[in-house]
């Protein structure tokens, strides 16, 4: 019992420390995740890490939020997912809270204008970080079908301005198909 409980103690204060410093939106949070969940403490091993990821993604709602009920489920079961739930939610509630009461002062002040500019830039280089991370996971793969949707979805999006919510259906479900002949072909 006293290793589950140090278990959970651990999973909240890990979401907890991710969340209070991921600033630039719920991308950020994967990089983090794998970082803290993967390469630290290999609660999780990385392709499992990059499915949680593509379904956090993929789901409705915020991907970090989504991401913590993913990786709390993973690592704690039920529970798990309740504590990861609060460890990520709570540091932005009183992020925001203190923000908003002294919002006047902060929306002229220029220095902070200069740190989020500052913390923007930052941001980009954690979401590059996680898009060529993830990338290179396909491709290591040496599988055909992941790559090129990989190539086919980043051509539609950024040249066709193809719908998200259609190339998300649509990459789910060449997955199915792939993994069902995947499985046929290994009987």
């Amino acid at each position: 019992m006293r290793d589950k409980a140090r278990r959970y103690l651990k999973l909240f204060l890990t979401t907890f420390e991710i969340s209070a410093f991921t600033f630039g939106g719920g991308f950020v949070i994967i990089p983090l995740m794998r970082k803290k969940f993967v390469e630290e403490m290999k609660w999780i091993d990385d392709d499992e890490m990059l499915d949680l990821a593509a379904i956090a993604q993929s789901s409705p709602g915020a991907i970090a939020v989504n991401a913590s009920i993913l990786v709390g489920y993973k690592t704690g079961g039920v529970p798990g997912a309740l504590i990861s739930i609060l460890g990520t939610i709570i540091p932005p509630f009183i992020i925001i809270s203190v923000i908003s009461h002294f919002y006047i002062a902060f929306r002229n002040n220029r220095y902070v204008s200069l740190v989020m500019e500052g913390m923007l830039i930052g941001v980009a280089a954690v979401i590059a970080d996680l898009v060529i991370s993830m990338a290179w996971d396909v491709i290591r793969k040496k599988r055909l079908t992941p790559f090129l949707m990989l190539v086919v979805s980043f051509i539609l999006v950024e040249f066709l301005d193809l719908n998200i919510i259609i190339l998300i259906l649509l990459a789910g479900l060449i997955g199915y198909v792939d993994y069902t002949i995947g499985k046929r072909r290994m009987r």
